[in-house]
């Protein structure tokens, strides 16, 4: 009745479900110079993050946004505080060129040099004896032989426990006591290389355990020992779905061989710590060092990350968020 009395006033009849009334399209406008600041900040921080979907869900668009406005604030806050201490640095003249000239000499250049080879020899070492052990420790635990599990799972439980500089305190200490003495080298690499053998066999293990059940049934589905197929099937799917983890502990290995003073054992940190009280330039010398160590941990992490996309078969994205094709 509605629709008829404006029929006779001369006004339209009111839309149906069969002829809607057509809106205007609204053409959206083109984000702000804020916003067009916003995702380039995102971009820059995914591309840094990596690929953490494994782990949590994707954020929505508000959450990315809250994200990306709290790590500027957070930057603008470090640059604030790095600024107050370079003034005061400034201040009390540890910025005098005279103090940093002192790293432009070669004698120096190959001192530190000579010490962070004798780090990245602890680290390789550690990491080719932690790396075997670690794999034949989760081995054991997988078997399913309770007089191997136990042990090796007693092994895990006991290592991941124990504080690494309490171990190296036993090998400086406790070895000697007993008569057996190890050259300095040995006594830090072999604390670092048992602890991490333990996180290793962790590593491996959950690689295993992350696999489909499918896989182990199929297997024994065709007629393969429990042996075979850990060695044919689980394994090598275990070993390259970890990749990244394994790279990503071998910074930890890096960071461990740091406690190489405690056994009088001349790696990067102790030597920046005896070039520095030699030339009294302790904080000049422990900021170099530093950026070297996060130069070597950068590459490292670069590394894991490379080794990511490239086991999953992932790309990044190209310029402007479009997949590269």
């Amino acid at each position: 009745m509605t629709s008829s009395l404006r029929e006779r006033r001369g006004e339209p009849a009111a839309a149906t479900a069969a002829h809607p009334v057509p809106y205007p399209e609204r053409t959206p406008r083109a984000p702000g110079p804020s916003r067009r600041l916003l995702a380039r900040c995102q971009v820059a921080l995914d591309r840094l993050d990596g690929d953490d979907t494994q782990l949590f869900d994707p954020p929505g668009p508000r959450a990315r946004r809250r994200i990306t406005v709290a790590t500027a604030v957070s930057l603008v806050l470090f640059a604030a505080l790095l600024a107050a201490v370079l003034r005061q640095f400034a201040a009390h003249g540890q910025l005098d060129p005279a103090k940093w000239q002192l790293f432009t000499q070669w004698p120096v250049l190959r001192y530190l040099l000579t010490s962070l080879w004798a780090t990245v020899r602890v680290t390789l070492v550690s990491g080719l004896i932690a790396l075997p052990l670690g794999a034949a420790l989760a081995l054991a635990r997988l078997s399913g032989i309770g007089a191997l599990s136990r042990p090796a799972a007693a092994y895990v439980e006991v290592l991941r426990a124990v504080p690494l500089l309490l171990l190296i305190y036993a090998f400086l200490l406790g070895l000697p006591a007993a008569g057996l003495r190890l050259p300095l080298f040995w006594q830090l690499v072999w604390p670092i290389a048992l602890t991490n053998a333990a996180v290793f066999a962790e590593i491996f293990r959950a690689g295993v355990g992350a696999l489909p059940a499918g896989q182990s049934e199929a297997a024994r589905a065709l007629g393969l020992t429990h042996g075979q197929t850990m060695r044919y099937v689980l394994l090598p799917q275990a070993v390259r779905q970890s990749a990244p983890a394994l790279v990503g502990q071998l910074v930890r290995l890096l960071k461990d061989s740091t406690l190489g003073y405690v056994v009088s054992f001349l790696e990067l940190l102790n030597s920046a710590k005896v070039l520095g009280e030699f030339n009294h330039t302790i904080i000049q010398s422990f900021l170099v060092v530093a950026l070297v160590y996060v130069v070597v941990n950068l590459a490292l992490a670069g590394t894991a990350s490379r080794l990511e996309r490239r086991l999953s078969g992932h790309r990044p994205p190209a310029r402007g968020g479009a997949p590269a094709g």
